[in-house]
């Protein structure tokens, strides 16, 4: 069912009204059709705007365009026509993929990857927008065409701005098979400038945290460190041959300084530690915006047949549902001992309706739709006593399944909300865990806690 032709819709409607149980009730999207990659996160005239890779005539990965979405309080979103389409034999006439949106001078500006053909080099694609982003003006013009040399592949550009610069790269592939970023300079949002390659999965730290064959949607963003120093992490979603929105080395990072090389004014990036960007097999392609006191992050949560033992859904139960795929709660990034560290944007607490819960232990049925705040308290007599291990099921007469098990050791915080069918766990100074799971008839969400763990429990709700 193809977007209304309206200014915008209420995604309250799109939800209450919606026959799915599994579809998400507080995560805005479409009541139809595929979904994959936040695109053009951006924060414009008072509103954010979260675009997205979309086929708005089914529940498949074809002929993307990109959906569009805004919210001037990330709590109460609206829906508005698709942005970007597919354009009869322009650049992106298979596809108007991953991209970023910029203000060029006043001007809303989208710069994606177009796709002339199946098995096609993408190219980078300027279109323009109106001032509120809802009209976009596509005019097939290429901003920086498929570099030579030994790039392979390349894809997903991202602009960032540095001493008062602005520059951008894009995810690519060698020859030799490792992962690398391209650097452009931007003078002229029309008109990229190859440097070169700037970094590659070569790099020593880069191989230990982001191994890849391709780095797809990088990310380069000044995050909040808690000791005042200039930071930057690299993002990147670690693509192998074969994945096939699987996604087995998921999404990486890296922590580290940007700094001017005296020779070429040209920014280098030296990584200095990283690690994984969430720990679920269900988080992929993750943008985020650098705003002037917060990074935020939006990821993808896709499908799938279930990982880890959990039930899943298969082809054709995703067809008979006619829609696939959720963008995650907007997630604040700071940097810890050099370690990055992901919560919800605390915007999420509007959603907390009634407590359900105080201080509850043992085994804790949670709502449908569950915002679950765990803490352990210490355990007299036995400081560093071990982790606890904490369970997230879904439990029915006909048995259970285990969604979620991890430690929650003495001074941590789990929070683990509930939306119908996708669970975000959150661990104090860590990243999140992201996960799919779809409960049957008569199952019920439970928690299992150990002694010493206790949990407090709102149901969610739409804020008035």
């Amino acid at each position: 069912m193809p977007t209304p032709d309206l200014a915008a819709i209420s995604f309250d409607d799109v939800a209450a009204s919606h026959p799915d149980p599994a579809f998400p009730r507080f995560h805005p999207r479409p009541a139809q059709g595929w979904i994959n990659d936040p695109n053009g996160v951006s924060f414009i005239n008072g509103r954010y705007h979260v675009f997205f890779q979309y086929n708005p005539d089914s529940a498949r990965h074809h002929r993307i365009a990109w959906g569009h979405v805004s919210s001037a309080d990330l709590v109460r979103w609206e829906e508005h026509p698709v942005a970007l389409r597919p354009q009869p034999g322009g650049p992106d006439e298979y596809g108007c993929w991953t991209g970023v949106v910029t203000d060029d001078a006043g001007v809303p500006t989208a710069a994606y990857s177009g796709v002339r053909g199946d098995g096609g080099h993408s190219e980078v694609v300027i279109a323009r927008g109106s001032e509120d982003l809802v009209h976009w003006e596509q005019t097939g013009h290429v901003a920086a065409r498929m570099p030579g040399g030994d790039v392979t592949a390349v894809r997903d550009p991202f602009i960032f701005h540095f001493n008062g610069k602005r520059y951008a790269m894009q995810g690519a592939g060698l020859a030799n098979g490792h992962a690398a970023l391209l650097l452009y300079t931007v003078e002229d949002l029309s008109d990229w400038k190859y440097q070169g390659v700037w970094l590659t999965s070569a790099d020593p730290v880069a191989a230990q945290f982001t191994p890849a064959e391709i780095w797809e949607c990088p990310q380069l963003v000044r995050v909040p460190d808690a000791s005042g120093a200039d930071t930057w992490v690299a993002m990147f979603s670690l693509w192998l041959s074969g994945d096939a929105h699987e996604h087995a080395n998921g999404v990486g990072h890296l922590v580290g300084s940007l700094s001017e090389d005296p020779a070429t004014g040209l920014p280098v990036f030296t990584p200095r530690s990283g690690g994984k960007s969430d720990l679920g097999r269900d988080f992929y392609a993750p943008q985020i915006v650098a705003l002037e006191d917060r990074a935020l992050l939006w990821g993808w949560a896709n499908e799938g047949p279930g990982r880890d033992g959990r039930r899943g859904r298969n082809q054709d139960d995703i067809d008979a549902a006619g829609w696939a795929g959720v963008l995650t709660f907007p997630r604040e990034l700071s940097v810890a001992d050099g370690r990055l560290a992901v919560r919800p944007a605390p915007e999420i607490n509007a959603y907390r309706g009634e407590v359900v819960e105080r201080e509850a232990g043992g085994a804790v049925v949670l709502p449908a739709f569950a915002d679950a705040v765990l803490t352990r308290a210490p355990a007299a007599g036995t400081p560093g006593a071990a982790d606890a291990v904490v369970e997230l099921l879904l439990a029915g007469a006909a048995g259970q399944q285990t969604v979620f098990s991890g430690p929650l050791a003495e001074g941590e915080e789990l929070r683990i909300i509930v939306d119908a069918s996708l669970v975000e766990v959150y661990r104090t100074g860590s990243v999140a865990t992201t996960l799919r799971a779809y409960p049957a008839p008569g199952e019920q969400w439970q928690l299992n806690l150990p002694a010493g763990v206790a949990a407090q429990v709102w149901e969610l709700r739409r804020p008035s």
